[in-house]
């Protein structure tokens, strides 16, 4: 930048017949500079803004955040580099920050803590999962050695738990959403004991799988920040009345289903007993009493998400299967056979198959620990194999899904090259 007195003296050597270079090496600044000045492309004492090489493009990548909000970077760099942009990853990523091109998806639902600001979710939005493990279930569950026990827990003290079978991925998924169906409501942010976090990565965050439900049910998983201090609730830990009472009352004959009711009347006893945490409506379902503060809850979708539950079963002397404290017919001569019940979480039916995937049996799910024999219309050996990829969900869409232009986005990609 020339001030308004260099300026004026580059002025009076021009005038006297002075060549660019000579002024420049006078002044002691580069020519094009001195030639910049004196042509008027620039005014003396004023410094120019450097112009943003992103400016040209912001509107096609507007274009293309707005029609994909999950469109990787990645492909937008390899998108507009066509275009004529010579900038690289890591500019094109901080411009994307700086005019905030990138719009909140509205599948998803949720909103990621802002890094700028440093906003955390509130402490009464979490709900929090915790599992227990009770020792020497009764055999008839078929549980093994230990009974698992999901627990779910809101700040004000609410809870409510379901029995599991194991702690594998869609047994977990399950004890989920059953958790989230009897409290009518989920947080805003979810946050996992010990035992569920080592399902998760090390940075904190879900498996891709679990922090996929998480965002199926419009929440997210909490990234392991530390939590801020919660008043102390009028309601003991939840654990303890299941442990020192619950678990005690269980019978060796005691069946699955009425474990878990009473297991749920325990859970609505203690509501009942604390009227500032949650009182029954006319249908006898517990609802809150008195609103925390801050809580956000959020509708459940109205179907579970789409996990597909697969053990192994061994059909009986009978031509039973037993699975969920039912037994389900397949045909003759298959005694002692190995064979897979598979089931989605989103269906009414399930499927026995072969260990090859033949579908030999389809039958109507008996509520859980029924104790019933579903026969059925007369189970057949088919030549039916299950499909290898299921249907797709309603879960937001991933980077690794296809994005082709719309037809505004190829309008500003003719505007750029033209």
């Amino acid at each position: 930048m020339l001030t308004r007195e260099e300026y004026a003296e580059a002025r009076r050597l021009h005038s006297e017949g002075w060549s660019l270079s000579a002024i420049a090496r006078s002044l002691g600044r580069d020519r094009k500079t001195v030639r910049s000045y004196l042509v008027g492309g620039r005014t003396p004492g004023v410094r120019n803004s450097p112009q943003d090489p992103f400016g040209p493009f912001v509107p096609y990548c507007q274009q293309r955040l707005c029609d994909d909000p999950h469109l990787e970077a990645t492909v937008l760099l390899k998108e507009i580099i066509a275009l004529g942009y010579q900038g690289g990853y890591s500019t094109l990523t901080r411009a994307l920050r700086r005019h905030r091109l990138r719009p909140i998806c509205t599948q998803c639902r949720y909103t990621t803590p802002d890094q700028d600001t440093g906003d955390v979710p509130a402490d009464g939005d979490e709900l929090r999962f915790t599992w227990l493990k009770l020792p020497a279930p009764p055999p008839r569950w078929g549980a093994g050695s230990h009974a698992h026990v999901l627990v779910g827990s809101l700040p004000s003290g609410r809870w409510r738990a379901t029995l599991a079978e194991n702690e594998d991925l869609p047994q977990v998924i399950e004890a989920i959403d059953l958790v989230l169906r009897r409290l009518g409501q989920t947080g805003c942010c979810w946050r996992f004991d010990s035992s569920l976090a080592a399902k998760c990565q090390s940075n904190g965050r879900g498996e891709p799988e679990l922090l996929k439900v998480a965002r199926y049910y419009g929440t997210d998983i909490s990234n392991g920040r530390p939590c801020r201090s919660i008043p102390a609730s009028p309601v003991p830990d939840p654990l303890r009345p299941i442990e020192d009472f619950w678990w005690r009352t269980i019978h060796p004959d005691t069946r699955l289903q009425a474990a878990q009711g009473s297991l749920d009347h325990l859970a609505a006893w203690l509501d009942l007993r604390h009227p500032e945490i949650g009182l029954p409506n006319r249908a006898g379902e517990v609802v809150s009493g008195v609103p925390d503060a801050g809580n956000r809850s959020l509708a459940l979708p109205p179907a579970p998400f789409p996990a597909r539950i697969q053990v192994a079963r061994t059909v009986s002397s009978h031509d039973l299967v037993p699975f969920r404290g039912n037994h389900y017919a397949v045909s003759p001569g298959l005694v002692g056979a190995k064979v897979e019940v598979s089931w989605r979480l989103d269906e009414p039916c399930l499927s026995i198959c072969t260990t090859r995937g033949a579908v030999i049996a389809r039958h109507t799910l008996a509520p859980r620990g029924a104790g019933r024999v579903v026969s059925g219309p007369g189970p057949t050996i088919t030549l039916e194999r299950t499909q290898s990829r299921e249907r797709k969900d309603h879960t937001p869409r991933d980077g690794t899904t296809r994005s082709p232009l719309t037809p505004s986005a190829v309008a500003h990609s003719h505007a750029l090259r033209s």
